[in-house]
């Protein structure tokens, strides 16, 4: 948490490592333990299986629920959340489960990240359909939402039933923890945005810069008005790619990601940076540093300290 008193113009996250080699748990922990000392505000993981990319080796992350929930455990402020959670991966009245008893450990820290998934030799490999996902979404989100919202809900549709479902014990804030929406997609966006408090875009979508993000964020306005919500009441959140002392280029999952020009530079141009982000209205960041090691953290924390000293510039 920024000091008392701080200027800082928008929170700061970290997106823990995925694939970019294999983080054992001893060393996740110990990142998550310093991403907290150190004053960020959050910290996130991917919800991915599997990774089949030619001429790569297959890769995988850690599941991210179980990975969450020890995160949870171990620390005491920072907000925790998935960036963004996949509704095929589980029978969605199970993610409202998981999400209540994730409200419960974390003490009400949970950003519950939600998405249709894209990654179809993950679907593959464990078994999960690919056809109609966003339709197969649409359901899901319904029953995630008035399960968390709710407590109670009964829902038959084409893809998901469940008969009176009732989510019993709640987490510790009675309308759930905050929604988040990470798609740009049209119909997409019309489901979620009468119902989420965030947005999230990712760095690849808009080149990693603010002039880039600009027009997507336009974008997004108009579709607030289109379902009839106030733009102004939608927090903006976006993923940043940092270079920093040692990066060689993010091992990715997606192969369109590589080409993404990180942000790198001097704290105080690092922390300029951050604050065009803020100018043109983010409030959440989540840094995906390379290399993404807690020397990393520990090297880009520096950038907080002038953020919360310099405002808004």
């Amino acid at each position: 948490m920024a000091a008392a008193g701080s200027q800082r113009p928008l929170k700061v996250g970290i997106q823990l490592p995925e694939v970019e080699y294999v983080a054992r748990w001893p060393e996740i922990a110990r990142m998550a333990r310093r991403t907290e000392e150190l004053g960020y505000d959050s910290l996130w993981v991917g919800d991915h299986l599997l990774y089949r990319n030619p001429g790569d080796a297959p890769k995988g992350p850690w599941e991210a629920w179980s990975m969450m929930s020890a995160l949870a455990a171990i620390t005491e402020r920072v907000e925790i959340g998935p960036l963004v959670a996949c509704t095929s991966f589980h029978n969605p009245a199970m993610i409202a489960k998981k999400a209540a008893t994730l409200e419960e450990i974390s003490g009400g820290r949970l950003i519950l990240g939600l998405g249709a998934g894209w990654n179809k030799p993950e679907y593959a490999a464990f078994g999960y359909p690919y056809d109609h996902r966003v339709s197969r979404f649409e359901e899901a989100f319904t029953i995630i939402r008035q399960l968390l919202r709710e407590g109670q809900f009964d829902f038959h549709g084409r893809y998901y039933d469940v008969d009176d479902c009732i989510l019993v014990p709640r987490g510790p804030r009675p309308e759930g923890p905050p929604l988040m929406i990470g798609s740009q997609g049209g119909r997409m966006l019309e489901i979620t945005l009468p119902h989420v408090q965030s947005w999230n875009a990712w760095y690849a979508w808009f080149g990693n810069r603010p002039e880039g993000l600009v027009p997507i964020l336009a974008d997004l306005d108009a579709a607030c008005r289109a379902v009839g919500r106030d733009p102004a009441t939608l927090e903006r959140t976006c993923a940043l790619l940092v270079a920093m002392p040692g990066a060689k280029g993010r091992l990715l999952g997606d192969p369109v990601d590589r080409g993404t020009e990180p942000l790198r530079g001097t704290t105080d141009e690092l922390a300029e940076t951050l604050r065009a982000f803020a100018r043109i209205g983010i409030g959440h960041v989540q840094l995906v540093l390379d290399p993404n090691t807690v020397e990393s953290i520990e090297a880009f924390a520096p950038v907080l300290t002038a953020l919360d000293e310099g405002g808004r510039g």
